[in-house]
């Protein structure tokens, strides 16, 4: 067995069969489908099992995560949520990616199955975000994490006692036996229901909120987050939307240097004095664009107690 995808599920019976459906329909099938369910009181895993998925009793993302990869059987262990939708081609494209670049730890890019723009400026912020952090400080989400089995077993899987941001956790410990790379020939397509059900710049801020945390005090193995974040008004959405609509171009531009960047840095296999320059300068750019978000988000007292370097920092996505 190549490939045992892992699926942690919880009352997910309205988007588990569309994942479900895309894997069926992919063109390579040395694989199995796990499905973690930590109880679910709907269809789940009855839709799970119709689709000859594997049901393991899962929990919390990481318990989830942890029990699937147990009884996983393949080399490599593909993490997905379920509320995503994979190409028709992705696991014959990232199997053979991760072949031929001899990789052990993956993510991938991220598109958004939305037509708003806001919703694709977002996505792109973040896919640079974490192409960036591969060369320092790397980041993956749960959402896409592929990673060897022993690798996996090396690393002693998900830390279960992390509350959120387990799956960042995760990759800083397994990037220090194995570099994470992010694929060039696949990306999926990611549901936007948390955007919708908690509101974008609500789910911003939640995000920035685990970060700070981490960034201050480690994991997140606590339930209530200790920082406060100021509300939003209209006005303040508005200029926080317009901020975003103007990256975008910026983006684009900076994505296809990034991939020449990437072309000369993997074919050399080392980060010689001009890559880095050339990393440094994508680095200051992005942080330049994202001084107006990290303005827009961290304001009131909160801002005024934090240090300008520990906002570099926060900007730079380094920790101390």
């Amino acid at each position: 067995m190549k490939i045992s995808i892992v699926i942690p599920a919880l009352n997910e019976e309205n988007y588990l069969q569309k994942l479900l459906q895309s894997i069926k329909q992919q063109t390579f099938k040395d694989y199995e489908v796990i499905v973690a369910d930590a109880g679910s009181t709907d269809n789940t895993v009855n839709i799970a099992r119709r689709y000859g998925a594997k049901v393991v009793k899962g929990g919390m993302p990481a318990i989830g995560r942890n029990r699937g990869a147990e009884a996983a059987k393949g080399d490599f262990i593909f993490f997905i949520d379920s509320d995503v939708k994979l190409p028709k081609r992705f696991l014959e494209k990232a199997y053979n990616e991760v072949q031929e670049r001899y990789l052990e730890l993956a993510t991938c890019e991220f598109r958004p199955l939305s037509n708003l723009l806001i919703d694709k400026v977002m996505h792109d912020f973040a896919n640079m975000y974490i192409k960036l952090s591969q060369f320092s400080n790397q980041h993956a989400g749960g959402f896409c994490i592929i990673v060897t089995k022993r690798l996996f077993e090396r690393v002693k899987g998900f830390d279960e006692s992390i509350k959120l941001a387990e799956d960042h956790e995760f990759i800083k410990r397994a990037s220090k036996y194995r570099p994470l790379r992010v694929l060039n020939s696949t990306e999926i397509k990611m549901s936007v229901r948390r955007l919708d059900k908690e509101g974008r710049l609500k789910l911003i801020k939640k995000y920035m909120h685990s970060e700070l945390y981490r960034l201050f005090k480690g994991e997140l193995k606590e339930d209530v987050i200790e920082y406060e974040f100021g509300n939003f008004d209209k006005k303040q959405e508005s200029k926080l939307e317009k901020n975003l609509i103007k990256i975008e171009k910026q983006l684009i531009k900076m994505n296809k240097n990034y991939k020449r960047f990437t072309k000369k840095y993997f074919k050399s296999g080392k980060l010689t004095v001009n890559l880095k320059k050339n990393l440094d300068r994508f680095r200051n750019q992005f942080n330049s664009m994202g001084d107006s978000f990290i303005d827009s988000i961290i304001k009131g007292e909160y801002r005024k107690n934090l240090k300008s370097k520990t906002i570099k920092y926060l900007k730079k996505g380094n920790r101390k």
